[in-house]
C-alpha cells in the first residue's frame, strides 16, 4: 500500500533498473528468484495467490520499476491487480501492508516513513483476519488486471 520500499536488498535492482536493466523475460536465470520457487510450489497445490497493490496516481517513480518487474510474479502463478488510491477511499482497510493466509493468519509488515522496513507481527485474532480478508476482497473487486492496468 505504499508508494515506495527502500528495502536494501531490493535498492540494487531499483538502480539497476534506473540505469536502463531490464529483465529479459525469455532469460529466466536473469529474473527468477527463490520466492517464485514458492508461488510456483503452492499454485501447482491448487493454492491461489493474489497480490493487490494499492497506488497514488499520477505514480511515484518506484511503481514503474514494481510493474516492470510484475511478469515474474504472473509466471509464478500469482494474480496481480493494481487499486488506484483515489478509488480505494470507500474501503476499509487497515493501516499496514499485510498479507492473508487461509483467511485466517495475517502478516502485517511494518515501515518508516521512508519505506524501511522496520519488521512485522503475526496474528491470528479472528477479527483482524475478518477486517483483513473483507479489505482485500473489496480491494481486489475495484482494482484494476495488471493486463489492463497502465502506469
Amino acid at each position: 500500500m505504499r508508494d515506495h520500499y527502500d528495502d536494501p536488498g531490493e535498492a540494487p535492482r531499483v538502480q539497476a533498473w534506473k540505469s536502463g536493466y531490464r529483465p529479459d523475460p525469455a532469460d529466466r536465470a536473469t529474473w527468477w528468484r527463490p520466492w517464485l520457487d514458492t508461488v510456483t510450489e503452492a499454485v501447482q497445490r491448487g493454492v491461489e495467490i493474489r497480490r493487490a497493490r494499492v497506488v497514488s496516481e499520477p505514480v511515484s517513480a518506484y511503481t514503474p520499476f514494481l510493474y516492470d518487474g510484475t511478469f515474474a510474479n504472473i509466471a509464478a502463478g500469482e494474480e496481480i491487480r493494481w487499486l488506484p488510491r483515489r478509488r480505494a477511499s470507500a474501503i476499509a482497510m487497515p493501516g499496514n501492508d499485510f498479507w492473508l493466509f487461509d483467511g485466517q493468519l495475517v502478516r502485517f509488515g511494518y515501515f518508516s516513513g521512508e519505506g524501511v522496513y522496520l519488521g512485522d507481527e503475526v496474528t491470528d485474532e479472528p477479527a483482524v483476519a475478518e477486517l483483513c480478508a473483507q479489505a482485500f476482497e473489496d480491494v481486489w473487486r475495484e482494482a484494476v488486471p495488471h493486463d489492463e492496468y497502465q502506469v
